[in-house]
């Protein structure tokens, strides 16, 4: 461990956090968690992806009808924001299409990489950005919690994905921890 500079504050972290976050013993936990995120994630997509009005012959009328939905709430005040109401009239309504089968495909995607364990911190980010989206839009359903949800897993990274893919391809991609022991094995 190297010491801190002049310009840092190394402050320890607590044992709860450091066990949540950093210990593999904790793995289980997020096993569970990641499961069942992933499991709500895909089989939302997996819908979507076999329904024509989002990515079949009508691909994109799903999209249309949750953003009109969504104005509707912005022009009243209720719910959605005049940002976002601005955001899904100007980018999402005319490219409703392609924010189909992103939204379809994007499901799935993160629903697998939960499941797998692969990856595990980039895929909830992108499932919790999802839900932040959906609640901007004003649709609650079970989105807080599973953006806590999300949150958690993205904290957990290191972790998270211990009964997983990760626990072999992150440290085939070069984590931190894997750089810091390849560098102090170099050492001795």
């Amino acid at each position: 461990m190297r010491p801190p500079s002049n310009n840092e504050i190394i402050i320890p972290e607590n044992p709860v956090s450091q066990f949540l976050f950093t210990s593999t013993r904790s793995a289980w936990i997020w096993l569970i968690v990641r499961v069942y995120v992933g499991y709500t994630w895909l089989t939302a997509g997996w819908k979507k992806i076999h329904t024509d009005s989002w990515t079949g012959d009508k691909a994109g009328a799903a999209i249309e009808g949750f953003v009109k939905g969504s104005l509707a709430k912005a022009a009243e005040g209720k719910d959605v924001t005049s940002w976002y109401g601005w955001f899904l009239e100007s980018a999402v309504l005319p490219n409703a299409k392609l924010f189909a089968f992103m939204v379809a495909y994007g499901e799935v995607l993160v629903g697998l990489g939960l499941i797998l364990g692969l990856l595990t911190g980039i895929a909830a980010f992108f499932g919790g950005l999802m839900n932040v989206s959906f609640l901007f839009a004003g649709t609650v359903s079970t989105n807080p919690m599973l953006f806590v949800f999300a949150t958690w897993l993205v904290l957990a990274w290191k972790v998270a994905g211990w009964y997983g893919l990760d626990r072999w391809a992150l440290s085939y991609l070069g984590t931190p921890w894997t750089r810091l022991k390849s560098r102090n094995v170099g050492m001795h």
